[in-house]
């Protein structure tokens, strides 16, 4: 029986509607000019839906076929000033270099947004950086995956109020439809570490879903493990998204049987650890969600089949297939 995967509260329009056709209401009726540099699986929804707002996005990528210009600096000369550039590539390296380059083709008055998946640790030193040059920072936690196109992108940022103001309307353009789904959390870093610990949660809630599914595969009694989930998918205390996401998968593959049991770990997962070590705060789902991927890697575990499938759904993560 096919499912039809639900936006989840508050995230966007009913399945069919083109959202090219819909009106912003957070627009503001301010058009901006923003340069977007990484247009991975991310990335290039961003710049379309961002577009569809009616804001002119300037799009660059190591990868020609995707970019609109072929150089930082040309990204940066097409900009009218005061400019702000949304930087979407892989935490650590390609982040660092991607914002020292910035840094010396960018001017006082303009801002950096770094949108990826950095530590926020990372963000304060950046911002420092920057600040020296008269250049703001703002960070910002993404969540939407391969659905935030449609659905929109839940927004968590941190920096100085007047920063996140010359972003404002690209946030407006960017977030779900409705009063929820962005959120200004607080000074630099505050936006990656917000959605870092949204990402420890994930895991938690992933495990448990997965834990649920290997037992009620394990047993004689129970014949049809696929309706069961799809049962709990209205009326239950544990109905969500994710829930909705792994009927979309069994759909796809009853028993996950093209799966190997197999997950990896984004890092996010072990920042918010390390963080709750530091600050002596008990985490053992969490923790333990973290280390039960670990032990995927030693076995083929029948609940990272799940946990690997729920990646794929959410995030269009690679699975392994046997």
């Amino acid at each position: 029986m096919p499912t039809t995967v639900r936006k989840g509260p508050g995230l966007g329009s009913d399945a069919g509607t083109n959202v090219s056709l819909l009106p912003h209401r957070n627009l503001r009726n301010q058009l901006m000019e923003l340069g977007l540099v990484g247009l991975g699986k991310m990335g290039g929804n961003m710049r379309e839906r961002i577009r569809r707002a009616g804001h002119t996005v300037v799009g660059y990528d190591r990868n020609p076929d995707l970019a609109d210009v072929h150089s930082l600096e040309e990204l940066v000369g097409k900009l009218t000033g005061p400019r702000v550039v949304w930087v979407m590539v892989p935490a650590g390296a390609p982040t660092q270099s991607t914002i020292d380059e910035l840094a010396e083709l960018l001017e006082p008055g303009d801002v950096v947004v770094d949108g990826g998946n950095s530590r926020w640790t990372d963000d304060e030193r950046h911002a420092e950086e920057l600040a020296a040059k008269g250049i703001g920072f703002v960070d910002c936690g993404v969540s939407g995956g391969v659905w935030g196109l449609e659905n929109g992108y839940a927004l968590m940022y941190g920096g100085d109020a007047e920063h996140v103001e010359k972003v404002r309307p690209v946030f407006d353009a960017l977030k779900p439809e409705g009063d929820f789904g962005s959120v200004h959390a607080g000074k630099v870093g505050a936006g990656h570490f917000a959605k870092m610990v949204h990402n420890g949660i994930e895991y938690a809630m992933m495990q448990a879903y997965a834990e649920g599914w290997e037992l009620l595969e394990k047993v004689d009694s129970v014949t049809d493990v696929r309706e069961v989930f799809r049962s709990w998918q209205e009326g239950t205390v544990i109905r969500s998204w994710l829930l909705d996401l792994a009927v979309n998968a069994l759909d796809g593959d009853e028993h996950l049987d093209k799966l190997k049991g197999y997950a990896q770990d984004s890092g996010e997962g072990r920042w918010t650890v390390e963080a709750a070590i530091d600050n002596a705060v008990p985490l053992p789902a969490i923790t333990a969600s973290l280390f039960a991927r670990f032990a995927s890697r030693q076995e083929d575990s029948p609940q990272m089949k799940m946990i690997a499938a729920l990646r794929n759904q959410f995030g269009g993560h690679a699975v392994a297939a046997k």
